[in-house]
């Protein structure tokens, strides 16, 4: 019966982080729709030649305070709605968890999935972006994330298949036990994946156009956070996260 009662429980939470997700999803597509018919105007009067879809390169505070206040304004809010949007993710899973565990599986599935279905409304409302190589900033905290869209696309993807194996997890009764070798790998493994979307940061927020991206560097953060995860699902723990003897 409990079983029963964790699984229906699962079903609902889950029903209401794809719906928000998604739906986010459109809201943060919509902003970009915004922001590009607000800076079109000092992009074609800075960056001509640039066809007016292209992201990069990016238009320096120079250049923005060369188009007056209205772009300015923009460029500010959108910093702060970036830090409101992770705050906005953060508590929508608080309101689905009964525990930390369940918070942190909310909180990848509700991310993951509003940064798969971001680039769907894109390219449902804009057309773009042309492919999965096609590069996008991320994130502009505290400094640019830029990448391949298909980069954040396979970050959003594994934080929805994890979140989802954890919730599965306690749907059974068998909650993931994070021990702190894997707590060190999975923090490890994000700080990495940071490092790799903002390599080329002084180059593309000075006005250039994106280099190389860093793929080893990313693959390897992958995998370092992959392997925590790893761990903490399926290796058999005792009681006070410790690994079981003969495991």
């Amino acid at each position: 019966m409990a079983t029963e009662m964790r699984r229906m429980r699962l079903t609902r939470v889950l029903v209401a982080l794809l719906v928000f997700g998604a739906a986010f999803g459109y809201v943060e597509a919509s902003v970009v729709v915004y922001l590009r018919e607000i800076l079109r105007p000092v992009r074609q009067a800075e960056l001509a030649g640039v066809p007016h879809d292209e992201v990069f390169p990016l238009l320096s505070p120079e250049q923005l305070q060369a188009g007056g206040e209205g772009p300015v304004r923009a460029w500010l809010t959108e910093l702060g709605r970036e830090l409101a949007t992770l705050l906005v993710l953060t508590a929508v899973a608080g309101l689905t968890a009964g525990s930390f565990r369940e918070w942190l599986a909310g909180l990848m599935v509700a991310f993951g999935v509003w940064d798969v279905f971001y680039y769907v409304f894109l390219k449902l409302l804009l057309g773009w972006p042309e492919s999965l190589w096609t590069w996008d900033v991320l994130f502009l905290l505290p400094k640019v994330w830029a990448g391949p869209v298909i980069a954040p696309l396979l970050v959003a993807v594994s934080m929805i298949a994890v979140g989802l194996a954890m919730l599965w997890r306690e749907s059974r009764g068998e909650p993931a036990r994070f021990a702190p070798f894997d707590r060190a790998l999975i923090l490890g493994g994000a700080v990495v994946l940071v490092v790799a979307f903002c390599w080329d940061w002084r180059n593309t927020s000075a006005g250039g156009w994106p280099q190389a991206f860093n793929w080893p560097l990313f693959v390897l953060g992958m995998a370092v956070g992959a392997a925590g995860f790893g761990h903490a699902l399926w290796a058999r723990h005792g009681p006070n996260g410790r690994r079981a003897a003969g495991h």
